[in-house]
């Protein structure tokens, strides 16, 4: 990874390098009752804290990418947003969740740490703008997601929009790339080429497998994938990983098949602090 990389305050305890250890990003794909978010927060944080690894709660409060009209797509706004203020108030979580209009970006930033950016949405100007307006008011970092139609260079674009509003936190996050019909790719070259705009950068290894519409009316995924494409981010360095967790993701409201058991999360956090420790004991890649 680059010698130039920035480290981005989150929230008291929690700060993002490529050169630090990573930050875990993780919990259901959406909100799907205030009951399971509280449970996932508090067990994901529980894991974590018994590694000594910083954690950020994620959920969306609306999925508004769905493959058919009748997906499921969460709690919306008012109660999400309420359920995203609980989680921060009462666990001590920093929380991030996306946004998905520009009118939704002002309130949202109001409760979370960390606002998010669909990869679909990363090219579409006036909405980055007004993220980037949002966290910079609130002194938020801005997660972005690269889209699955961009090579990662075309990200200094993207934080070069950010960038004009002012916000200079922000964090670029790699899910795969569009691979004929109904597939993602990973290329670990991206990684390296991302952090090159000296941001932190971000692995999302739970829709790095995912299937878009795969189902016909709904994602499929392979979540056994999930462990290959964190094990190897973590050996090229980043600054987070990105994880869909679920405690039944057969019954999930969305994602279900490329979300990381909730009993399995323990096990495999373990291995991957041991990789990041081991890589990044070797210093900054030359």
């Amino acid at each position: 990874m680059t010698q130039l990389t920035k480290h981005i305050a989150v929230a008291d305890g929690i700060t993002l390098g490529n050169d630090l250890p990573f930050v875990l990003q993780a919990g259901p794909c959406q909100i799907e009752s205030r009951e399971h978010a509280l449970m996932l927060a508090l067990e994901v944080s529980d894991i974590c804290a018994r590694l000594d690894m910083p954690y950020v709660f994620k959920a969306s409060f609306d999925k508004a990418n769905r493959s058919s009209l009748g997906g499921r797509r969460g709690v919306g706004l008012e109660q999400g947003l309420a359920i995203l203020a609980e989680i921060r108030e009462t666990l001590g979580c920093p929380v991030l969740t996306d946004v998905h209009t520009e009118a939704q970006c002002r309130p949202v930033a109001e409760v979370v740490d960390m606002l998010q950016i669909p990869a679909f949405l990363c090219r579409q100007t006036d909405f980055v703008l007004a993220v980037g307006e949002a966290a910079a008011a609130s002194d938020l970092t801005v997660n972005v997601k690269k889209g699955q139609f961009l090579a990662p260079w075309d990200m200094a674009n993207v934080v070069a929009k950010i960038e004009s509003t002012g916000c200079r936190k922000m964090a670029l996050v790699e899910r795969g790339v569009s691979f004929g019909y109904g597939n993602l790719v990973v290329d670990p070259r991206s990684l390296y080429e991302m952090a090159k705009t000296g941001y932190p950068v971000v692995m999302d290894a739970t829709h790095a497998v995912q299937m878009p519409g795969a189902l016909g009316n709904a994602s499929g995924g392979k979540r056994e994938h999930v462990p290959v494409i964190a094990r190897a981010a973590v050996g090229v360095g980043v600054a987070a990983l990105f994880m869909e967790v679920h405690d039944d993701p057969d019954t999930a409201a969305s994602d279900g098949p490329n979300s990381v058991r909730l009993d399995a999360l323990g096990g495999l956090l373990a291995e991957l602090l041991a990789l990041d420790r081991a890589r990044k004991a070797l210093g900054p890649e030359r």
